[in-house]
């Protein structure tokens, strides 16, 4: 066999264009390709790794020098000899690198890096937001990003540990909002079986803390039940001095039974007011999204003095747009403080006395208990899911003509209310208000 003579610096420089040789050994299969790389010459080592034949490229010439390429061969040779592929491990390299380069980059803008907290709870609510409510996903995604992301959302989830969970709910709930700290729990055990389920880590520290939080205080809206103290607000309401739009939205409030958000995003299109009727669309209900995208319209049955309230409103702030709009932007409606905050100004507690929340209750409770209304046609006209003995749930456009009797029978009953009758009288009139069908 010929022996291979080791390449030389000079024996390099000497090579001319048109040289017809296709490639120069240096032994021991370290050899120079030549004009390979628009006129340069490319280091080439071939090896043997389990049983294949692989060539490794060791750089270009000059760039990569002679003594440089037999270095670079060199230590591909003992990588062999390890056991380590010398391609795999140049490549492995090379997306190391550049991960390490994304991860700087990304910390330096302020993004998650991969297999934090973080960046897995961002890719949990990028796949349920669609199930879920704007609104609803709004608070989900504020809660991490207030009391979770700036503790452990830069941690590796993989590192995370049961007592850090605690200690950052226990933040939380050393605010004094215990219900909040319950809901960050359940949305970082979300979290975290997601990073199980991606295989990111195999365990949810979360999933421990049964029972280490306190047990959220159940708080209703306050509501005023007693129909002595609900005639003294509604004559208050009458009373009241401020703006017009204000004004009927307090006196319909406990009229209507309906969420403060329902009201007071009332549209004018929304209304029939020689019908009675007040359509709300199913996507400002509070419901699930699929209901409010596919659901049945919820029906409001106006009592003729609410038909009167709002025919006077509808000069005002009619023909089209908010029914009660805002006083600063007539494009938007009401403030959702403003119910509350005129309460306040009429001198009514609102954490413990009522507030405009609270007017389903109060209606929901005096329906039943001080006219004798059943439950059904209650839950039915308040928008809640109503089953019968067998659980099945009655549709909520159901018992129409009984929930317009109800409804103005309740209109009358606050009438009765605001005008002092007293409660022999009240209690005749709930007799006489549930035959309104047969009389009618």
């Amino acid at each position: 066999m010929k022996k291979v003579m080791p390449l030389s610096d000079t024996t390099i420089r000497n090579i001319k264009a048109g040289d017809a040789r296709k490639q120069l050994s240096d032994g021991d299969s370290l050899y120079l390709k030549l004009f390979v790389n628009g006129g340069a010459h490319g280091w080439r080592l071939d090896y043997t790794f389990d049983g294949v034949r692989k060539t490794i490229s060791l750089g270009t010439y000059p760039d990569t020098g002679l003594k440089l390429a037999r270095d670079k061969a060199a230590h591909a040779r003992s990588l062999v000899a390890a056991g380590i592929d010398p391609s795999e491990k140049r490549k492995d390299d090379k997306m190391k690198a550049k991960l390490e380069r994304e991860m700087k980059l990304a910390e330096a803008n302020g993004i998650p890096l991969p297999g934090t907290f973080e960046y897995v709870a961002r890719q949990w609510y990028d796949l349920k937001r669609d199930e879920w409510s704007p609104s609803y996903g709004e608070k989900v995604i504020r809660r991490l990003e207030s009391d979770v992301f700036p503790w452990i959302g830069k941690k590796p989830v993989v590192s995370i540990t049961t007592p850090e969970m605690l200690t950052v709910l226990q933040r939380i709930e050393s605010r004094g909002v215990i219900e909040t700290a319950h809901r960050v729990k359940e949305s970082c055990g979300q979290v975290f079986r997601h990073a199980i389920h991606t295989g990111v880590t195999t365990n949810d520290p979360s999933r421990d803390l049964k029972g280490a939080l306190r047990k959220p205080r159940s708080r209703n809206f306050a509501a005023i039940i007693a129909p002595g103290k609900l005639a003294e607000l509604l004559r208050a309401i009458d009373g009241y001095t401020g703006t017009y739009v204000v004004r009927t939205a307090l006196k319909l409030a406990p009229m209507l039974m309906l969420r403060p958000g329902e009201l007071r995003f009332a549209e004018w299109g929304e209304f029939d007011l020689d019908a009675g009727l007040w359509t709300i669309p199913s996507a400002r209900m509070k419901r699930t999204k699929e209901e409010k995208e596919h659901g049945q319209p919820h029906f409001v049955f106006l009592p003729t003095q609410a038909v009167v309230l709002l025919r006077d409103l509808h000069l005002l702030t009619g023909p089209v747009g908010y029914v009660f709009r805002g006083e600063c932007d007539f494009k938007r409606p009401m403030s959702e403080n403003t119910i509350n905050a005129a309460l306040r100004r009429m001198g009514y507690d609102t954490q413990n006395e009522v507030t405009g929340h609270g007017f389903r209750a109060t209606a929901r409770t005096m329906l039943e208990e001080q006219l004798e209304w059943e439950p059904k046609f209650m839950e039915a006209q308040l928008a809640h899911a109503v089953s019968d003995a067998l659980g099945n749930a009655y549709n909520r456009t159901e018992f129409h003509p009984r929930r317009k009797a109800m409804m103005q029978a309740w209109a009358d009953y606050l009438d009765k209310l605001r005008n002092s009758v007293s409660m022999e009288g009240l209690l005749q009139h709930a007799g006489n208000a549930e035959n309104f069908l047969s009389v009618n």
